[in-house]
């Protein structure tokens, strides 16, 4: 894919303003038509608009969102490979984010405990639910 030297963080998108996606959790991945939908255990920060100070029990607030990737084109996985994008789509696997990188205009790298999944698509959209 792209140079390490051009790729981008996810904490420097605006889209990921005051969330922390290396304490958050992927749920489930699915295509909805042309999208690219992740459903995630999101951790907020304080500063976020939709925090709420953690119950004695909890240790975070973690509010459930879904990280949508538009017109999604192609979409390779370390652990499922490459084919088409429904059939990866569902079977990708599960687990806690380790980071997530813009490698170039319209091409990002989501890894965790899934492995590495290469998405090319349009700007990821984060979407709180109940919000």
């Amino acid at each position: 894919m792209a140079n390490d030297a051009t790729t981008v963080s996810w904490r420097q998108l605006r889209e990921f303003a005051d969330v922390n996606l290396t304490q958050s959790f992927v749920l489930s991945w699915h295509l909805d038509g042309e999208m690219l939908v992740v459903d995630v255990d999101l951790y907020l920060e304080p500063e976020h608009p939709f925090y709420e100070p953690p119950r004695p029990v909890e240790k975070a607030c973690i509010w459930p969102a879904v990280v949508e990737f538009p017109n999604c084109d192609a979409l390779q996985s370390t652990q499922a490979g490459s084919g088409e994008v429904a059939e990866i789509a569902g079977q990708l696997g599960l687990g806690a984010i380790s980071d997530l990188v813009v490698l170039d205009d319209g091409q990002y790298a989501i890894s965790g405990e899934f492995g590495t999944v290469y998405i090319v698509a349009e700007r990821p959209i984060l979407r709180l639910k109940g919000s």
